[in-house]
Parts: structure tokens; C-alpha cells; sequence
């Protein structure tokens, strides 16, 4: 038997059915593994599969990653406003700062879909639910 630690960097645990890690309530299903997406796109819930946690030692994405960094996502959005644009998608934003609305516009991330998708066809999570934001609270 070997022993290992697993650091998650830029993951989340996603145990499968069963596993003694899992709390109770879950246990029977796997692990719960959110994936959000960006402000104005969607997030999902997944659970953990037996083949993902062979393949990553239980991991999974927690979220859709950085196609822009922060720089480049403001200058982008310059002559946007990002809270009109989210709120004519049914999104409502409370942000005190428009810098920090501007780091985190939805074109700053990847495409929350694709990402889950090779999650999914991977066998490291299988996909439970598929959400819509409808506010942005951004400290």
C-alpha cells in the first residue's frame, strides 16, 4: 500500500458512490462537485464517478478557468457597462466597485459547458444538475 498526499490546486474532491469520505447524506450518490461558471453563464453540480477517482485520485475541475487575465479583462470591457449587459440577461449585480465587475466579465472564462463536457465524456464527474445565475454579489 502506498500513501499519498493529494493537493487539490485548482480542483475539488469528487469521490464516487459509496466512498467512506463522503458524508451520509451523499454517500449513496458520490460526492457533490460544483463547478461554477462565470457571472453571466451557467455553473453545474456533478458527482463524483469510480473511474474518476482511478484516473485523477478524486478530482475534479471547480470551475471553468481564465481565458483572460484580470489586465486584459478590463481593458476588454472598457466601454462596457457590465451591469446593464448582465441585468438585460436577467442578471442582477451589486458590486460597490466596477473594477471588480470588469476582472470577472463572463468572456475573462472559458466556456463553462465545454469544460464540464470533457469532465463528463472523461468519466471524472457525471453531470446532476445545470444552474443560471440570477444575482452577482461581488465584494
Amino acid at each position: 500500500m502506498i500513501r499519498l498526499l493529494v493537493h487539490r490546486k485548482g480542483a475539488t474532491r469528487a469521490f464516487p458512490p459509496g466512498h467512506g469520505e463522503v458524508v451520509e447524506k451523499f454517500r449513496d450518490i458520490g460526492q457533490p462537485v460544483i463547478i461554477p461558471g462565470s457571472m453571466g453563464s451557467r455553473s453545474y453540480v456533478l458527482r463524483g464517478t469510480e473511474q474518476g477517482s482511478a484516473l485523477t485520485f478524486a478530482s475534479s475541475a471547480h470551475g471553468a478557468g481564465r481565458r483572460l487575465s484580470r489586465h486584459q479583462a478590463i481593458k476588454f470591457s472598457a466601454q462596457t457597462d457590465v451591469r446593464e449587459r448582465l441585468k438585460q440577461n436577467g442578471v442582477l449585480v451589486f458590486s460597490l466597485h466596477e473594477q471588480g465587475l470588469r476582472e470577472e466579465i463572463p468572456e475573462a472564462y472559458k466556456n463553462i459547458d465545454a469544460v464540464v463536457d470533457v469532465t463528463v465524456a472523461s468519466g471524472i464527474s457525471e453531470k446532476v444538475a445545470r444552474l443560471r445565475p440570477l444575482v452577482v454579489i461581488k465584494g
